[in-house]
Parts: structure tokens; C-alpha cells; sequence
């Protein structure tokens, strides 16, 4: 039996408080819809703005939000291990201290509305779907083989980002100045969501071995992605073969599988899509 089988009704029990705990974020790192973290600080109180950069933004708003993880770990009874090296799956392990075989991987996504459609936003990648996650009983890049956790989460957040000027993120401003400083992000939007329930049937970060995310904001909220319907475990079969299934064209060209669809054909699966 599948440890995720195992500890169905734990898994439940975790996704709820996480869930729960998701809801409170905004008001613990943000005042009116404002992200709190304004810059950093020198030893002679001089503040430098954050740089627009998403990979900089993302940094600074996980160590900004570590502190109310590890309370929520002790909450609910779990130790939280990080990733022992860098790059590693997932960012965040929480162990279960009554009982250390209940494990749960938490990654960390952030992203921005797409200032031009509005109802969608960049989109993020959900690790890798090489390595680790087809051999799921090595520990290769990953904290605990794969198949050693109960369940495989995200904890993310969608947010506008500030339209600044190229002068602001070389300004420098004084510690007095500080109420004054413009938010480089706002109107954070927290979400929990269990990795395959919005994943995408497409790569996220062009030829790199990693699933990419569905892009719609509603249906990232609401967990519809392209395998809501199917289930983790076409979500896993679909990843696992991505690429080495060869599959025969209209026009008679072997090409390799890269589509939902093409997967559904392949496995003869779509009565029984229907009739869920």
C-alpha cells in the first residue's frame, strides 16, 4: 500500500490546517493590501529598495513568512526539515513527531498577474518530472524518495507587482523615510493545492525536465488543472512517460507524447474520463 493510501485521513487533516493557516498569511506580511517588507537595512540606517526581480521577490517573501511556518509546525504537531541542499525537492518536509513515516512535501510558488490579462498570472514551475519523481524509491536531488511522502503540496501566492520607475530600485532612502517607501508587491493572494491539481500538461521552463502549472488565477484558486479530473495517479503516469511515449501522427511521423490528449488516445482512456 502506498504511504499516500496509508495516511489518507492524516493527509486530510494536514491539507485542512495548511489551508487554514494559508488564510492568515496576508494579514500577518501585508496592512492594507501592502507587502510590509519595504527593503533592507545597513548598519547606518539607510534603506535600499528591493529589486523588481521575481527571483529576489520570491527569496525575501519566504524568509519573511519561515517564522509563521515554523509556528504552524508546532500547531500541528510536525518538525519542519529544509531542503539540505540547494535546487533540492521540496523546500520544505514536515515530519510527523508522533509518527516520523508521515512525511509532507511543501514547495513554496510565487507569481504575478499578467498586467495584460488580468485573469491570468506567469504561472510557476512543480519540480521536476525527470530523476526523483520516476524513481520514486531513490533520494536523488530530493529530502526522502519520493514515494516516502504522504502527500505533495504547494503553498503559493499570486500578487500585483508595483509599476515603479528604474529609479526607485536605486534609490536609497532613510530609516525615517521608511512609511514612505512604495511596496514593491500588493493584494498577495495565498493558496494551498496539491501539486498535481494544478499542473499542466506542458513543461514550465522551456526544455528543463519540469512540469509546468496551469495559468487561469480562478482555476489555480479552485484546483482545476488539467488532471482535477483524472486523478494524481494519470497525473503521475502522463509526467512519468512525458517525452518517451512515441505515438503515431495523422501525416504517419513517430513523435514523442507531450499532450493530454495525445495521452487519453494513447491510453484509450476517454469513455472512462467521461463517465467521471
Amino acid at each position: 500500500m502506498k504511504l499516500s493510501k496509508k495516511y489518507a485521513n492524516e493527509k486530510t487533516k494536514f491539507k485542512t490546517a495548511l489551508t487554514c493557516f494559508a488564510k492568515t498569511l496576508e494579514g500577518l506580511v501585508c496592512v492594507d493590501g501592502q507587502w510590509t517588507v519595504k527593503g533592507f537595512i545597513d548598519m547606518f540606517e539607510n534603506i535600499y529598495t528591493i529589486s523588481s526581480d521575481t527571483k529576489v521577490i520570491s527569496k525575501i517573501l519566504e524568509l519573511n513568512l519561515f517564522p509563521h511556518f515554523l509556528e504552524f509546525a508546532k500547531q500541528a504537531d510536525y518538525t519542519i526539515e529544509l531542503a539540505t541542499h540547494q535546487n533540492w525537492y521540496p523546500d520544505l518536509t514536515f515530519v510527523n513527531n508522533k509518527n516520523n513515516e508521515i512525511k509532507f512535501a511543501l514547495d513554496l510558488k510565487t507569481t504575478y498577474v499578467n498586467e495584460k490579462r488580468p485573469k491570468f498570472c506567469n504561472g510557476f514551475t512543480l519540480g521536476s518530472h525527470g530523476g526523483y519523481f520516476t524513481n520514486r524509491n531513490h533520494a536523488k536531488n530530493i529530502q526522502y524518495p519520493y514515494n516516502t511522502y504522504s502527500g505533495h503540496f504547494c503553498l503559493g501566492v499570486i500578487y500585483l507587482r508595483a509599476v515603479l520607475t528604474a529609479e526607485f530600485e536605486t534609490r536609497k532612502y532613510s530609516i525615517k523615510e521608511l512609511n514612505e517607501i512604495p511596496s514593491m508587491i500588493s493584494n498577495l493572494n495565498f493558496f494551498v493545492a496539491e501539486k498535481w491539481q494544478i499542473a499542466s500538461d506542458k513543461r514550465g521552463s522551456g526544455n528543463t525536465a519540469n512540469i509546468g502549472s496551469i495559468k487561469r488565477i480562478d482555476d489555480i484558486l479552485n484546483g482545476n488543472g488539467t488532471f482535477a479530473k483524472a486523478g494524481e495517479g494519470i497525473f503521475d503516469d502522463y509526467w512519468i512517460n512525458y517525452g518517451k511515449i512515441h505515438i503515431e501522427t495523422k501525416d504517419g511521423i513517430r513523435k514523442p507524447m507531450t499532450s493530454f490528449d495525445e495521452y487519453i488516445s494513447y491510453r484509450d482512456l476517454s469513455q472512462e474520463l467521461k463517465n467521471r
